[in-house]
């Protein structure tokens, strides 16, 4: 999962793009970048790793001058956590410099790359991402917006994009729209992010999200919708809603934050609690349902676990050792409310259990009398192809313990998981349109083998002589 952001026709766009950066740091903590396009055309870029405030200065800002920007926060999914495979990625190109920033997972990339390898190409990074370059520089098109569909059209997957070739921008989602983007007007500019949250901290206005499939071509401040790619059938990442958008975005056309409350209801229904004290989240992503789940139980809503803010989320952390580490210093319990108690916790989800057993522990050496744990979307039984970093069913605790065993790993007293049924209707609208495949293993594409072992693949540096 990763963050982007576009400003097109706004001076300084540079600083624009920083400032949403910020806002779509929950989407990736690894590495951050902007391109800027100057008035001449020029190009320059800056990518660091780590946070947005660790990989940007003034004096950085400074030098990326132009009225044309796009940006990245990066979580990885395909492709270590180095600096090689952080974006956006700019290329020298026929039509002026290329630069490219994907949210997204291509599921074919390793067949793709190994054709071009033999056709010689050579890769600089180990992401899916340089891919979509090298294919969009073998087009044969004379005009770009069909270079960029040719490359298209032999990639799948998830991939929302912000590409600027010359000082053109370019706004796309895959035909299924498994990721989200959002058009905004700033000004007399535009600009397009992976959530309505950006738009709000550059003061621009939303004007619509981008359907699965669409293009769009930026021109100053001219808006151009091309056509869009060929249909297919629409599978949203059920997943964005549950856990991974800021609850302040609007996402699909639904507020984050209402579906996260209808969540807690279904949950509240589906698996109450009798006889509880009180019920509590595990801050932040589940603060919406715990708040839901106590105006359908009538429990008292209490704020038990004080979440340290100067702490990543531990989900996106990229190795397990780091995820088990910052559980202790991320979250500490309010003893007070906490003693003696019987209490609820709601969580959003459970990927690997590491940190909901820490969590228990805490919970209990507080003086809990007894916890129960319910858990806002289904068990996690399989890995995301398409851009959440759950590589292996070894390292899904659902995918191979029952709801009793996982009960008894975690030490609660109860736990209730919220079925696939009562998620989809907390989400709204047509059930059919969402992608929840590593809830139910129902994958909207087909999975080729090498995609695992890509994800873990470092970038090799080739010498020519």
């Amino acid at each position: 999962m990763c963050g982007i952001i576009a400003v097109t026709a706004v001076p300084d766009a540079a600083r624009q793009v920083y400032l949403g950066l910020y806002s779509l740091q929950h989407r990736g903590q690894e590495a951050a970048g902007i391109v800027a396009v100057d008035g001449e055309g020029v190009a320059r870029s800056h990518r660091g790793m780590g946070l947005v405030s660790d990989a940007f200065t003034e004096p950085v800002l400074a030098g990326l001058p132009g009225d044309v920007a796009i940006g990245h926060t990066r979580y990885s999914t395909a492709g270590t956590s180095v600096l090689a495979n952080a974006q956006p990625m700019l290329a020298r190109y026929r039509e002026g410099p290329l630069a490219l920033a994907h949210n997204g997972n291509l599921t074919n990339a390793v067949q793709l790359r190994s054709d071009l390898v033999t056709k010689g190409s050579i890769f600089q990074s180990s992401s899916d991402t340089e891919v979509l370059l090298h294919l969009i520089a073998r087009s044969e098109a004379r005009e770009p917006e069909d270079q960029l569909l040719d490359a298209l059209e032999r990639v799948d997957g998830a991939y929302s994009l912000v590409i600027t070739i010359g000082r053109t921008l370019y706004a796309i989602v895959d035909p299924r729209g498994f990721r989200p983007l959002a058009l905004g007007r700033l000004g007399e500019g535009w600009v397009v992010a992976s959530e309505t949250c950006a738009l709000d901290i550059v003061g621009a206005t939303l004007v619509r999200e981008l359907e699965p499939g669409d293009f769009l071509r930026i021109q100053g401040s001219q808006v151009d919708t091309l056509p869009p790619l060929a249909p297919k059938p629409h599978r949203r990442c059920v997943f964005e809603l549950v856990y991974f958008s800021r609850p302040d975005s609007r996402v699909f056309t639904r507020s984050v934050d209402g579906v996260r409350r209808a969540l807690g209801r279904e949950l509240a229904r589906e698996h109450p609690a009798p006889g509880a004290d009180c019920v509590f989240s595990v801050p932040d992503s589940s603060n919406a349902m715990a708040l839901g789940f106590s105006e359908a139980s009538g429990l008292k809503l209490e704020h038990a676990l004080i979440r340290n803010h100067y702490v990543g989320r531990t989900f996106i952390q990229p190795v397990q050792a780091g995820r088990t580490a910052r559980v202790k210093i991320k979250f500490n319990p309010v003893r007070e409310i906490l003693e003696g108690q019987k209490v609820v916790v709601v969580d959003d989800s459970i990927v690997r259990g590491t940190t909901s057993k820490a969590l228990v522990q805490l919970i209990r050496q507080a003086g809990a009398k007894e916890v129960h744990f319910r858990v806002a979307s289904p068990p996690i039984t399989g890995p995301c192809y398409y851009g959440i970093d759950t590589p292996t069913k070894n390292e899904l605790i659902g995918s191979s313990h029952s709801v009793e065993e996982i009960r008894r790993h975690l030490g609660v007293d109860s736990l209730g998981y919220l079925s696939l049924g009562g998620m989809l209707r907390a989400a709204g609208g047509d059930p059919a349109e969402f992608c929840h495949a590593c809830f139910s293993g129902d994958y909207p594409t087909e999975i080729p083998g090498g995609v695992e072992e890509a994800r873990r693949a470092e970038p090799v540096l080739v010498a020519i002589s």
